[in-house]
């Protein structure tokens, strides 16, 4: 394992550029940031509320899941880990950020069925549209619901597909963008869906889920899951909570592997490098974000950004 970068400010959302360098989200600094292979860093632009997932569409912008913030919580061995609404919250917001200018444009504050709360991963198709989970926020006595929705990157139409989920978080798409996948949190549990047009899933026949969904995993104890990325071969990788590290699920819910990391907040993943194999990891209550040597190439996303970044 290589530390690309120390001392960001709660890393989430990894993306590898066309040249190889990354943009990472801070969401604690409300912010989003290149960083380059040698370590160097640039901020990109400033979010406001809290960015979450990160993901490049087809007009080579970056689109950003802002999930309104948190309050933070700094420990004695010095991490900070997120939890509760913050008193500013406004909302949660999908923007588009121009990575040349930093200009950031909100997008979407709501789905065609209610307001964002907390916007969380993004995966685009092929066809240009984009998923993304909807975690909702968690406040002293209750909690939203969470949801998936589809969007258009023009700002047209943003619509809730799945509803109602227990704090989805990773959304990915396999290999030939049939099955959608989504990461429950708090339940540790990974979920598929067919997907059947833009922006249209099936109910799996026989399920006994609210939404629908085919339950792919679940892990035993207290092991949380949070975003994915998934392999050019199918497997699922899942960053996952407190047990730290990346879960490796296949397909069909076999296989079940576990890569050890340290931090007990690893949160995402994304995969670049030659041939698509290296794993690049956010290990977020530490602010690192690790290169590893992946044993498999991951999928490749179906834009980059083109405009000299």
């Amino acid at each position: 394992m290589n530390i690309v970068a120390d001392a960001l400010d709660f890393p989430e959302g990894p993306v590898v550029l066309a040249d190889g360098s990354l943009l990472v989200v801070e969401i604690a600094a409300a912010r989003l940031t290149r960083v380059h292979l040698d370590g160097r860093r640039e901020v990109v632009a400033q979010t406001g509320g809290g960015p979450n997932g990160a993901a490049i569409g087809p007009d080579g912008a970056c689109y950003v899941c802002d999930g309104g913030g948190y309050e933070w919580h700094a420990h004695a061995d010095g991490t900070r880990t997120p939890g509760l609404q913050p008193a500013d919250y406004a909302g949660g917001r999908i923007q588009r950020v121009n990575l040349r200018t930093g200009q950031v444009d909100v997008l979407y504050t709501r789905s065609d069925k209610a307001p964002l709360k907390g916007p969380n991963d993004i995966v685009f198709g092929a066809d240009g549209g984009f998923w993304f989970s909807d975690l909702g926020k968690r406040r002293p006595r209750d909690m939203d619901h969470g949801a998936i929705c589809w969007a258009r990157p023009d700002g047209s139409e943003c619509r809730e597909v799945v509803f109602p989920m227990n704090t989805p978080n990773g959304v990915g798409l396999s290999p030939d963008g049939k099955r959608l996948y989504v990461a429950e949190t708090a339940p540790g549990r990974l979920w598929a869906f067919d997907v059947t047009g833009p922006g249209q899933v099936a109910r799996a026949p026989g399920s006994l889920a609210p939404h629908g969904g085919t339950l792919v995993a679940g892990l035993p104890g207290y092991q949380l899951f949070d975003s994915l990325a998934v392999e050019e071969d199918g497997r699922i990788c899942v960053a996952t909570l407190f047990n730290g590290g990346i879960t490796v699920i296949a397909p069909d819910g076999g296989a079940v592997e576990h890569v050890p990391l340290p931090d007990r907040f690893t949160t995402n993943l994304c995969f670049g490098g030659p041939d698509m194999g290296t794993a690049f990891v956010t290990l977020s209550s530490t602010g690192r974000l690790a290169a590893l040597d992946w044993p498999r190439p991951g999928l490749r996303p179906h834009f980059f950004a083109n405009d000299g970044l």
